[in-house]
């Protein structure tokens, strides 16, 4: 028998609720019903991995629905290689904040605001230099 809702989501380790909304959005379906209870088809594993995989590199779930659009995983390359690059300039933004960071806990300047690295960082601050491109909270 194909396992119920409440199996996947503790298996999954995800709500009840999480997997309702993913069905809702597209991303994965259940197979029918025994009695109340949603059955899924055990590949539904494989695809709320899938899922997370996708989450945790950056990608929306409307995006990662429109991937699942033909049933299997259409994954399109230019678009993976655009998420590395945002992945790369958001590893060199947060390498630099962690930098000045540092410099900052170990500065040997009288106060941070006399120490001239320390400026330069205030200055690259307030021009935006530390805020992620697409306009989202760091």
């Amino acid at each position: 028998m194909d396992p119920d809702i409440s199996e996947v989501a503790r298996r999954a380790g995800v709500p009840a609720s999480t997997l309702r909304y993913y069905e809702k959005k597209g991303l994965i379906a259940s197979t029918g019903r025994h009695g109340l209870r949603r059955q899924f088809d055990p590949d539904v594993y494989e695809r709320l991995a899938l899922i997370q995989l996708g989450q945790a590199a950056g990608f929306s779930l409307d995006e990662i629905a429109q991937m699942f659009a033909g049933g299997a995983p259409q994954i399109d390359h230019a678009q993976l290689a655009a998420k590395a690059d945002d992945l790369d300039r958001t590893i060199r933004r947060l390498s630099a904040m962690r930098d000045g960071l540092r410099h900052a806990a170990n500065c040997p300047a009288p106060s941070h605001m006399e120490c001239p690295k320390f400026r330069r960082i205030l200055k690259a601050a307030a021009s935006g230099a530390f805020r992620p491109r697409d306009g989202s909270p760091a």
